[in-house]
């Protein structure tokens, strides 16, 4: 399949997941959900790919950890962004990680510029949003949660093109997942009492992790094979229009027109990182 093809099915797959777990906020918290995305979605890449199998270098699991506990952090810091932000908002603003890599890469004018673009949208989002209905200290904390997300996607990125280049990216992938699992289980473990009994979250929590982790972190690293890094990033760009759809369609959060203009800001700075480079 043409790796736009992957990233729509990543894309749809990936912010319907967070769709759901929003629904789950109220019961387990925004962190904890995360770390359970991150628990289970371990279980089911690690029964599928069993990496025992294959030999690894000391070097080479150091790599899948960093790997996993940057995207693990990711995770939870997203979701405390999108308990206190619109779903398209959050993903927009998060999308300065992937600029901000594909900028550095490059070495055009456009690589350059697009950081100008993506901050002037970055600007228009957070002020659009701090004027809005929501109470001014959840936007601050949902902006820097969500840019704290960014700096973690960034670093995501770039380790996820090494594992990938690496030739065991997916098996990589499933031993990184189970030491961001292990890194922060002493802050989340507690829940365990609450989730293993009840039968009906613990189902929800599955198909989060299996729509927002397995799904579509598999298919990056089926792409991070085929592309470099800043056309990877390039792709990155039809998944805030995703997250705003789904964000409207799912949990009526409607975008105003400001909202819009920031948005298209943020997805032309991801397509000008690609214009210079083939």
């Amino acid at each position: 399949m043409p790796a736009p093809a992957l990233f729509v099915v990543s894309g749809l797959t990936l912010y319907l997941g967070a769709a759901v777990a929003v629904g789950l906020f109220d019961t387990l918290g925004a962190p904890t959900v995360s770390w359970w995305r991150i628990v289970l979605a371990a279980v089911v890449l690690v029964a599928w790919r069993r990496p025992w199998r294959r030999r690894w270098t000391r070097h080479e699991l150091l790599v899948a950890a960093l790997f996993g506990i940057a995207l693990s952090a990711m995770n939870i810091v997203f979701y405390v962004g999108i308990d206190h932000l619109p779903l398209g908002v959050a993903v927009a603003i998060e999308f300065t990680g992937p600029i901000a890599v594909a900028a550095v890469t490059g070495r055009g004018w456009r690589e350059r510029g697009a950081i100008v673009v993506a901050a002037l949208g970055v600007v228009l989002l957070a002020g659009v949003t701090l004027e809005g209905d929501l109470p001014r200290d959840d936007v601050v904390v949902g902006l820097v949660a969500v840019l704290t997300a960014a700096a973690c996607w960034a670093g995501y990125i770039v380790l996820g093109k090494r594992v990938a280049g690496a030739g065991g990216g997916i098996d990589a992938l499933a031993v990184g997942m189970v030491a961001g699992a292990l890194v922060f289980a002493p802050f989340f473990g507690s829940s365990v009492a609450v989730v293993v009994p009840d039968v009906a979250l613990l189902g929800f929590l599955l198909v989060v992790a299996l729509c927002s982790s397995v799904v579509p972190y598999v298919l990056d690293q089926v792409v991070l094979r085929r592309v470099g890094t800043a056309t990877f990033s390039v792709l990155l760009a039809m998944l805030p229009a995703t997250a705003t759809v789904v964000g409207a369609v799912v949990l009526q959060q409607l975008p105003t027109w400001p909202e819009l203009v920031g948005l298209a800001l943020i997805s032309g700075a991801i397509m000008m990182t690609a214009t210079g480079r083939r």
